[in-house]
C-alpha cells in the first residue's frame, strides 16, 4: 500500500501533530506501507524557516527512512488575519505544483486538518493523481476558530464551513483525533466510513524505568520544591491565564514552583501578565526537543494540562496527558467532557478542575501539596491506562487494519 501523508507540520518541529504523524508513519511503513509525506519547510512555532531550508522552493530528503517532500511555505510572525492565511494559502499552493510533478502513483492520500485549506490541495492532487483521500481531523475547524474569537467575519465562516462540508463528502475516508470529532462529523455525514485514530504515546521513549533526570538540579530547583508544569504549545486555546492567576494565589507557599514549557503566540503576554502580577513562583523555559522532555516530566511532580472554558473543547484530548502519564505522572486536568471522562472518571489519572477558574485549580493544587501519598497510586493509574489503551503502535496496528479492510471498498457518495 502507497500511502502519501500531506501535512503542513512535521518534524524537525515540534508540536503534537508533527510527533503524531511522525510517529504513525513510522510504524505504518514497518507494517509495510509505503510512505511520502509532502510537508513545509520546517518553521513552526517558531514562525522561522530553519537554517538549511531558506529560500528553497523544494527540497527532498529523508528522516528514518520516511521519502520527504517539502515545499515553500511563506512565514511570517505577524498575528493578523490576513497573513495568517498568505502562510496557509502559500503552501496549498506550492504543495499542489511541488505534488503534481513530483508524487508517484500512490493508493491513499491521508490529509492533516488543520489547516483545513490544506484539503484543496488534497482533493485536486487525489483527482489527478487517481487515489484516494482520506482527511484527518484534529480540530474541527472553521467551528474552532469561531468559538476562540479568532474569526470574526461571517462571509468567511460560511465559505469556510462549505468548505469543510465539501471536503467530508468528497474524503473516501474519514478519521477524527478524539470520539467527539467523530461523533460530530458521522452525525452531519451519517453514511462516510470513519473512524478514531487518537493520539498516544511511545512507550520506550517515555520510559519511566529508565528515566534519570538531573533537570530539576540543572535548573536549581530544590527536592523539597512541588513542582507543576505545562508543557507545549503557549496558544489562545489553552487558557494559561488560569495557571498564572492560581499561582498567585499560592504565592505564600515558597515549594510550589510553575513552569511553563514551550512557545506559542500568547507566550509574550502571558509573561508580561507573570511581571505585572510580580508572580516569583512562575518560571518560562524555551520549547525543546520531543527527545529531551522525557527528562523534564521525570523531574516534575505533577503537570496541569488546561484549555479555555468553550463546549468546542468537551471533545478535545490534549497529547501532553499521554506523556505525562506515561512517566507515573498524575495529571490535575481543566478540560470538560471526553478527556475528563476517560483519564479522570474512567482511567482515575488525576484531579479535574473547572476550565478558567483559578481559585477551583488552587484548591486542587493545595490538596495534592497536602496529599502527595495520592500522587503515586494515580501515577500507577495512568501508566496503567495508557499501556493499555493508547501505546502508538496499538494505535498504528488498529489503524492498518482499517486501511486495508476499506482500501478497496466501494466509495460512498454524498451530496
Amino acid at each position: 500500500m502507497k500511502i502519501v501523508i500531506l501535512s503542513q507540520y512535521f518534524p524537525p518541529e515540534v508540536g503534537a501533530p508533527q510527533n503524531r504523524l511522525f510517529e504513525l508513519a513510522v510504524r505504518l511503513q514497518k507494517m509495510g506501507a509505503e510512505i511520502t509525506v509532502l510537508t513545509a519547510m520546517p518553521n513552526y512555532p517558531q514562525m522561522q524557516v530553519l537554517p538549511g531550508y531558506k529560500s528553497k522552493i523544494y527540497v527532498h530528503e529523508k528522516i528514518e527512512n520516511l521519502d520527504l517532500l517539502r515545499a515553500w511555505i511563506f512565514v511570517t510572525k505577524s498575528k493578523s488575519i490576513p497573513l495568517r492565511l498568505l502562510n496557509y494559502f502559500s503552501f496549498v499552493f506550492s504543495s499542489f505544483w511541488i505534488g503534481l510533478f513530483k508524487l508517484k502513483k500512490h493508493d491513499i492520500l491521508l490529509c492533516e486538518s488543520p489547516p483545513l485549506f490544506l484539503g484543496i490541495t488534497a482533493y485536486l492532487l487525489s483527482k489527478l493523481k487517481r487515489s484516494k483521500m482520506l482527511f484527518n481531523v484534529s480540530d474541527l475547524w472553521p467551528e474552532s476558530a469561531e468559538k476562540l474569537g479568532l474569526v470574526t467575519n461571517r462571509t468567511f465562516l460560511k465559505l469556510a464551513t462549505l468548505l469543510e462540508e465539501f471536503l467530508y463528502r468528497k474524503s473516501f475516508l474519514i478519521s477524527g483525533q478524539t470520539q467527539g470529532i467523530v461523533k460530530n462529523i458521522q452525525q452531519r455525514f451519517p453514511s462516510k466510513t470513519i473512524t478514531w485514530l487518537p493520539n498516544g504515546v511511545d512507550l520506550t521513549l517515555y520510559n519511566f524505568e529508565n528515566s534519570t533526570s538531573s533537570w530539576r538540579a540543572q535548573n536549581q530547583f530544590l527536592e523539597s520544591d512541588f513542582i507543576l508544569l505545562y508543557a507545549g504549545i503557549i496558544g489562545h486555546a489553552q487558557g494559561l491565564e488560569v495557571i498564572l492567576k492560581a499561582a498567585k494565589l499560592l504565592q505564600s507557599n515558597k515549594q510550589l514552583k510553575f513552569i511553563l514549557l514551550g512557545s506559542g503566540p500568547e507566550k509574550e503576554k502571558l509573561q508580561g501578565m507573570a511581571n505585572e502580577l510580580k508572580l516569583s513562583n512562575v518560571f518560562f523555559y524555551p520549547a525543546i526537543v520531543k527527545s529531551e522532555m522525557p527528562a523534564v516530566v521525570s523531574a516534575i511532580d505533577i503537570s496541569i494540562i488546561p484549555l479555555k472554558k468553550l463546549d468546542l473543547f468537551k471533545g478535545a484530548i490534549p497529547s501532553k496527558i499521554f506523556e505525562n502519564l506515561a512517566m507515573k505522572k498524575p495529571i490535575l486536568l481543566g478540560v470538560e467532557g471526553e478527556a475528563k471522562e476517560l483519564f479522570i472518571e474512567e482511567g482515575k489519572c488525576g484531579w479535574a478542575f473547572e476550565p478558567e477558574n483559578e481559585n477551583d485549580l488552587a484548591q486542587k493544587i493545595t490538596h495534592c501539596f497536602e496529599n502527595k501519598n495520592q500522587l503515586l497510586d494515580l501515577g500507577n493509574n495512568g501508566y496503567i491506562y495508557v499501556k493499555e489503551k493508547f501505546t502508538r503502535d496499538k494505535i498504528a496496528t488498529n489503524f492498518w487494519a482499517f486501511l486495508n479492510k476499506n482500501l478497496h471498498a466501494k466509495p460512498t457518495v454524498t451530496r
